[in-house]
């Protein structure tokens, strides 16, 4: 028994196991345990801490953030209607534009799409109604041109304003011409020439005797400029349909406040 003792003990000096680098080895399943459960306190204590350091809005706005982004990947249904309704209007609107520019397929016939949609620019008509407003001397073509006047002048000031609230630009990057910074017309949610022909025809076919076929010209006519404006790459399709839609709107508003031959005659005579 004596020899066996010193024998043991030297036998447990040369074991590398009983070395201080390894004796975490013998032991693994408590160590870990009791490491792992002291670090978990220490989380905890400092998540505690720190949550009770933390403002009420801090704590809003970190409950919030999972919710926004499930909203982002997951959005609503009008949301993704609205979104593949914008991406058709743009694609087939860069489809129609054939004039945007000389290298287009068709831009050997910008100049003459561009003449058509000049015949449906303001300046030209409130110029030309002026004219006539002056060589005319009956009453009623008097009262037909004031109000023809009048409906041209609200028609650049509320396409204007729609335009500076939508600041929506065209699908190809074409600076406005001269005239259409005189109008206003610098963007391009709502066409200001679609507005414009809607209402001239709708004028035209409500307060002058025209035959058929005048009347269909007429129609053809407003239909071919606003269809030029998206050939030339000014103003999506929506951009268009919109603008003929707010045209037939002021006409409706003009007739609201259509002035009688008796304030156009005292407005003439100031002026």
């Amino acid at each position: 028994m004596p020899a066996s003792q010193p024998r043991s003990r030297a036998r447990d000096r040369n074991n590398v196991l009983n070395r201080a680098e390894f004796l975490s080895l013998n032991q693994p399943l408590k160590g870990n345990q009791e490491s792992r459960s002291s670090s978990k306190k220490q989380s905890g204590q400092a998540g505690a801490a720190g949550a009770q350091n933390t403002n009420p809005k801090e704590r809003r706005q970190s409950q919030q953030l999972p919710e926004e982004d499930c909203m982002q990947l997951n959005p609503s249904f009008k949301g993704i209607a609205f979104n593949s309704l914008l991406a058709i209007d743009i694609c087939m609107s860069k489809r129609l534009g054939v004039c945007a520019n000389r290298a287009s397929s068709w831009g050997g016939a910008r100049s003459m799409i561009n003449l058509l949609g000049i015949t449906g620019h303001g300046i030209p008509w409130i110029a030309g109604t002026l004219i006539c407003l002056v060589k005319s001397s009956t009453l009623a073509g008097q009262e037909v041109l004031m109000n023809l006047l009048l409906a041209l002048l609200l028609d650049i000031m509320i396409v204007a304003g729609l335009q500076k609230l939508a600041k929506r630009k065209g699908p190809y990057d074409i600076n406005p011409g001269l005239l259409d910074y005189l109008t206003m017309d610098t963007y391009a949610f709502p066409a200001g020439h679609a507005s414009r022909v809607a209402m001239l025809s709708k004028f035209f076919l409500n307060h002058l005797v025209l035959a058929i076929p005048l009347r269909i010209l007429l129609v053809l006519w407003a239909l071919c400029v606003g269809l030029s404006r998206v050939m030339i790459g000014r103003h999506h399709i929506t951009d268009v349909l919109s603008g003929f839609v707010f045209g037939y709107l002021q006409f409706r508003l003009v007739e609201l406040i259509w002035m009688s031959s008796n304030t156009c005659q005292m407005l003439i005579s100031i002026w």
